[in-house]
């Protein structure tokens, strides 16, 4: 039986063919649900292709729910919950990146939050989207959340052996997580050799502040860049839209 994607996943493939993507990432911890209406806003109008919410530190119930639905009522773009356990899950979003952080040394946030978590899913009949989730050093506070083995900076052949065993166990994506704030993004060697060995979308985030980051990350073989703390640290909504433009031109040239 042949899988049918649904349908953000699907666009995210269509979109795949054509251009590198941009994703934002919103974390409700950090911003009002007002502030982050207008970052979705000015984000579809800059060209970004998706809105990710979520947080290392879990924002759930209603501080949850209030960001998401005012990031729909500001945009058209698909809202994908990028949750940091099983409480970060809202029946308003459109899709939910399903995934599993392999590098755990802790079993909860390989499996035991998903199967807390599949319930939810199903019964609000959220778009599930399965990632394989890899901690890159430092790994910052998702890093420390969840117990991860952060993978060396200078060991890309670790990285690229945890992503092909994701793609092997079924997931449709590979997220390397330098993590948010991290003081510098993911190696360049380390997103080139995993791009290699595996067949299914690259992610790519945590430390991506300027547009040429943005750039070399794409050059190497990242499809989809993640931005976040760049743009919600920028200062004011004038600097906030700036800055989406200069990562957006750095990731689609």
């Amino acid at each position: 039986m042949k899988l049918e994607l649904g349908r953000v996943e699907s666009y995210i493939h269509e979109k795949l063919k054509r251009e590198k993507l941009h994703f934002v990432l919103i974390d409700p911890d950090d911003v009002t649900p007002d502030v982050a209406g207008e970052i979705a806003r000015m984000s579809e109008e800059v060209g970004v292709d998706a809105i990710m919410v979520g947080g290392s530190t879990g924002a759930e119930g209603d501080v949850l729910d209030g960001v998401v639905k005012a990031i729909k009522e500001s945009s058209s773009l698909p809202t994908i919950l990028f949750p940091g356990s099983h409480g970060g899950i809202s029946r308003h979003a459109d899709a939910i990146f399903f995934m599993s952080l392999l590098n755990s040394t802790n079993p909860f946030f390989i499996t035991g939050s998903q199967a807390l978590g599949a319930f939810t899913v199903k019964r609000y009949g959220i778009e599930p989207i399965p990632m394989a989730y890899l901690i890159v050093e430092p790994g910052e506070t998702v890093g420390w959340v969840g117990d991860a083995k952060p993978i060396p900076r200078h060991k890309p052949k670790i990285a690229a052996a945890y992503a092909l065993a994701g793609q092997y166990l079924g997931m449709r994506l590979v997220y390397l997580e330098a993590g948010s704030g991290s003081p510098k993004p993911v190696p360049s060697e380390m997103i080139s050799l995993v791009k290699h060995v595996i067949d299914v979308p690259l992610i790519v985030g945590g430390g991506i502040r300027t547009g040429e980051q943005a750039r070399n990350a794409v050059k190497a073989g990242a499809d989809i860049i993640v931005t976040g703390t760049a743009i919600e640290k920028a200062g004011s909504l004038e600097k906030a839209r700036e800055k989406l433009e200069e990562l957006n031109k750095g990731i689609k040239g």
